[in-house]
């Protein structure tokens, strides 16, 4: 299995903090967001390699920080070759590039580069493997339906299986939402390629994808606890670092 960080959006509500300097290398306590992300995904013991996958604005700026860095698993930086905005591959795009450069023989796990959450990734993985060769994404309780306008809102069956995905409802009917935290098996790789076929289908957000397989396919939920923050915004991103400023 490989990992994959989503890192090659450009954080535009962000600015001015990301006008020149990438999302993922923000700080939140004494560290870059995406160090967490690594200390996780070098808990499981069947991950092979982990793959940063940025633009080309960002690329020298995340080889950078690669080499400052001591990891136990090599950290592969891949660059999308985008130069603005107005020409990202947007996350689905990216993920397809990345697989089609790796191969669509292993099992992948995907993580949003500006993810921030307290629980190890070792139980989503059991979870995750209990239930292949279908999908699973990882979720969290925000605990506000207002608030859950901005994400992928999810109903679950008693099983665990997503029965509802609704991307950015207007009128979410609950508080759980996605977040950006995938295992896809190998198996199911190749509907990645037969939703991009259809061009009207979106290529930026990860769960506009997310919302039409599980339409397709069994796709399954786990519940994280504890804290998450997508940090896409300048308020997720000013109280997740107080949060783990508090954590110490």
């Amino acid at each position: 299995m490989k990992a994959l960080i989503l890192a090659a959006g450009y954080g535009t509500r962000l600015y001015p903090y990301t006008k020149n300097f990438p999302k993922p290398l923000l700080k939140a306590g004494d560290r870059p967001i995406i160090n967490y992300l690594v200390d996780k995904i070098e808990e499981i013991d069947e991950i092979s390699q982990i793959i940063v996958v940025t633009n080309n604005r960002f690329y020298k700026q995340f080889k950078s920080w690669r080499n400052s860095f001591e990891f136990r698993l090599p950290v592969h930086i891949v660059n999308d070759l985008t130069k603005s905005p107005e020409h990202r591959l947007g996350a689905i795009g990216d993920m397809y590039f990345v697989f089609k450069r790796h191969g669509f023989s292993q099992d992948f796990l995907v993580l949003g580069g500006d993810n921030l959450f307290k629980n190890s990734i070792i139980d989503f993985i059991r979870f995750a493997r209990k239930k292949s060769p279908y999908t699973t994404i990882g979720l969290f309780d925000i605990g506000n339906k207002s608030a859950a306008r901005h994400y992928g809102v999810v109903s679950l069956s008693q099983k665990k299986r997503i029965i509802d995905f609704y991307e950015k409802p207007s009128k979410p009917k609950s508080s759980l939402v996605a977040m950006c935290l995938y295992y896809f098996p190998k198996e199911k790789l190749y509907l990645l390629n037969k939703y991009l076929d259809d061009p009207l289908n979106c290529s930026d957000a990860s769960g506009s994808y997310i919302s039409w397989l599980c339409s397709k396919d069994q796709v399954y939920g786990y519940i994280f606890k504890d804290f998450w923050f997508d940090v896409g915004r300048l308020d997720t991103y000013q109280k997740a670092k107080q949060v783990l400023r508090k954590a110490g």
